[in-house]
């Protein structure tokens, strides 16, 4: 399954910007790694089986400050198919749960 993935990332300077592609592609299963928002301060990594918990731990033990904002699958346009609605589930979603790693939400934290 495709995966698009967001980690906003502070970034100040271009070799930041470098040194969190670099880090992003590294990653196994990663397709594509690209900068993007308005500051230039989010990661987007499209891959196939790509961890992100693990991904926003690598860019935050690397560039100190990184939050994971989405996690959505792509679609592929394969053609002209289109999904029939089923009747039997009527109430179709999917749901992706995020997880704080909880480290700067800790009020009692030593290293900062």
């Amino acid at each position: 399954m495709k995966q698009k993935i967001i980690v906003k990332v502070q970034m100040n300077c271009d070799k930041c910007r470098t040194k969190a592609m670099k880090i992003a592609a590294v990653e196994e299963g990663v397709i594509s790694v690209a900068i993007e928002g308005a500051e230039k301060d989010r990661v987007v990594v499209i891959g196939d089986g790509v961890d992100s918990a693990s991904l926003t731990c690598c860019l935050r033990k690397k560039l100190g400050y990184a939050t994971l904002v989405s996690v959505e699958e792509v679609k592929e346009n394969g053609g002209d198919e289109k999904p029939k609605p089923d009747q039997n589930n009527c109430c179709q979603s999917q749901h992706v749960f995020i997880a704080s790693m909880g480290y700067a939400d800790e009020p009692n934290c030593s290293i900062m």
